[in-house]
């Protein structure tokens, strides 16, 4: 992190779209593993796998470190400020602002993650200052492709970001949006 880089907020809570993002609390940690222990998320993310009480107090700790460095944030998705439904991150990366999103399998197809990521968005333009915010997804995962065209963002004309994660070949699609658009 540059010294120009400010650092986050100790505590955070973003409301719009009809959710609350807050952080993950320790009364979290028992529902993490219905969220994240799933074959998708297994696949698609670099979440650990299998996801157990463990790695969910890693994860909270990781959330907690990365946020303290100035790093990245990890909010829980909730429609109410109560119980999580998945997770939104806004990471600083050299290539830019960057997010990510997964939603537990319960909770799917109710428009969450698009409607978090668009939130997440405004954060980062209004408060970060950004001047982009992306996505890094595989064209593969349909479900990526429209969350990221359903919250505005547009496939950049840049190279693929390739590597090995969990010992699966990847080549994520760069994906981004430059202002406001929702």
């Amino acid at each position: 992190m540059s010294s120009t880089t400010s650092s986050f907020p100790e505590r955070m809570e973003l409301s719009g779209e009809g959710l609350v993002l807050r952080d993950w609390t320790e009364a979290d940690l028992t529902a993490m593993p219905e969220l994240f222990d799933h074959p998708d998320i297994a696949y698609w993310t670099p979440i650990v796998s299998p996801f157990d009480g463990v790695a969910a107090r890693a994860r909270l700790d990781r959330a907690r470190q990365l946020r303290a460095e100035g790093t990245a944030i990890l909010l829980a998705i909730t429609v109410d400020g109560g119980a999580p439904l998945g997770e939104v991150m806004l990471r600083r990366a050299p290539e830019g602002t960057e997010l990510g999103y997964v939603v537990g399998p319960a909770y799917r197809g109710r428009g969450l993650a698009v409607r978090a990521v668009r939130v997440m968005a405004a954060y980062a333009f209004e408060r970060l200052g950004a001047g982009q915010v992306i996505l890094e997804l595989e064209a593969e995962n349909a479900a990526s492709v429209a969350v990221a065209t359903g919250a505005g963002f547009r496939l950049l004309d840049v190279p693929l970001v390739t590597g090995v994660e969990k010992g699966r070949s990847f080549a994520l699609q760069v994906w981004g949006v430059d202002r406001p658009c929702f």
